[in-house]
């Protein structure tokens, strides 16, 4: 009985603090059964968006980082200002975005058409003026091209700076293309296919970017006002700095934010690669699937 016990304990420690974890990032629900058949599946089972998608540290990190990159488009912003609830429930929206994601990446063509149909139709009523007195639309493809580009490559950057394990430049290249059928499917028109390509079209937007005043709003409020509990809000200050330092020196001086080098560097990105460890302890990363190759015949004929 004492040997059993001894034996149970990490697992039930795992298992309540794997619930803790997923609730103080809004993941309140078990995420879907994954697709694992190839003929099924909408996204490439052997890929490598589901191992960077799978990796839950890295995700919120690259997700704050979105956030923060995506509100530097005023129409972008306008939009998540005027028809958004955001700041009254933003784990919600979370669960949200993080329910799309599990969808169009582990899930089989019919889940995955399902939840892009679901954006698509909230997307037909998110439609304004912006700031500066000009109309927005949701589905513009402009607009849609720099959201899907701002949140793979600040997905990707997390991954590689604080994933389960290193990826390589082709694969880098590989998880921009497999992201490709997913853009086009919610409305982007020539979305980028390798990484090169990727910095490209997010420079050809600088110009168009600027911190609006509903964009302040946002940053503060992403930045302090999620967290309640004291050790949740010294965890997530530690993302969202991490998060900052993964954009690139321009896109800091836009957003406002001045990130010490030398401190990111010492401080703060060795202690989140430590948390992110002690994150994966509760909350395993999504093990890469291997295709397997059948052996040669050896009938003869």
């Amino acid at each position: 009985m004492v040997v059993r016990l001894f034996h149970e304990t990490p697992t039930r420690l795992r298992r309540r603090a794997n619930l803790s974890i997923r609730r103080a990032a809004g993941l309140s629900r078990d995420p879907p059964a994954r697709c694992n058949d190839p003929r099924e599946a909408y996204s490439d089972v052997f890929g490598v968006a589901r191992v960077v998608h799978g990796d839950l540290p890295s995700m919120l990190i690259g997700g704050l980082g979105s956030l923060f990159f995506q509100m530097l488009h005023p129409y972008a912003m306008a939009g998540v200002a005027q028809h958004s609830r955001y700041q009254d429930d933003p784990l919600g929206r979370l669960l949200q975005t993080a329910n799309f994601i599990n969808a169009t990446t582990y899930g089989s063509h019919a889940a995955a058409q399902s939840a892009i149909a679901r954006v698509l139709n909230v997307h037909r009523f998110v439609q304004g003026v912006a700031d500066d007195g000009r109309a927005y639309d949701a589905n513009d493809p402009h607009l849609l091209l720099w959201v899907h580009c701002a949140e793979i490559s600040m997905f990707l950057s997390a991954y590689r700076r604080f994933g389960a394990h290193s990826l390589s430049d082709h694969d880098a290249n590989r998880y921009v293309l497999e992201m490709v059928p997913l853009a086009l499917d919610l409305g982007v028109v020539n979305p980028p296919s390798s990484v090169a390509e990727l910095n490209a079209t997010l420079l050809d937007y600088r110009p168009e970017l600027r911190l609006s005043a509903d964009g302040r709003v946002a940053r503060d409020f992403i930045a302090h006002g999620v967290m309640t509990s004291r050790t949740q809000r010294l965890v997530y200050r530690l993302f969202v700095l991490s998060a900052w330092a993964l954009l690139t020196p321009w896109a800091q001086g836009l957003l406002g934010v001045n990130p010490n080098a030398t401190k990111d560097r010492v401080m703060v990105r060795p202690a989140t690669k430590v948390l992110c460890r002690l994150i994966r302890v509760a909350v395993p990363p999504v093990p890469r699937q291997i295709a397997r190759v059948s052996p040669p015949s050896t009938t003869t004929t």
